[in-house]
C-alpha cells in the first residue's frame, strides 16, 4: 500500500503521490502549491517527473504528504478494496 515513493527512470526520477492520486481536493492544492512555488509540473496521475532535485519543490511534497493522514489514506484504500470486485476460485 504505497503513500509515496521515488524512483529513477532512464531520463527522469519521479516521485509518486498517492496520496493525490483519488483525492481531487488534494490534487487541485498541490497544482496550485507546485506552480506558486515557480517550478514547473510534470506530472501523471501520481507521478510527478522530475530531472534535478532543483526542479521539485521540496516543501511543497513534504506539505501534500503531510495533508494526508495515514489513518485518512488507509480508510480510503480499504472502501476501494470493498468496491473492487473479486475474482473467483475455479
Amino acid at each position: 500500500m504505497p503513500y509515496a515513493a521515488l524512483g529513477s527512470q532512464k531520463n527522469h526520477m519521479a516521485v509518486y503521490l498517492m496520496c493525490v492520486y483519488g483525492e481531487p481536493k488534494t490534487n487541485q492544492w498541490f497544482r496550485e502549491a507546485f506552480q506558486a512555488a515557480g517550478k514547473k509540473l510534470n506530472m501523471g496521475k501520481s507521478c510527478v517527473r522530475f530531472k534535478k532535485l532543483d526542479g521539485l519543490p521540496l516543501d511543497v511534497i513534504g506539505r501534500v504528504i503531510a495533508r494526508t493522514p495515514v489513518e485518512k489514506y488507509i480508510g480510503c484504500i480499504e472502501q476501494t478494496l470493498k468496491r473492487a470486485p473479486r475474482k473467483r476460485k475455479k
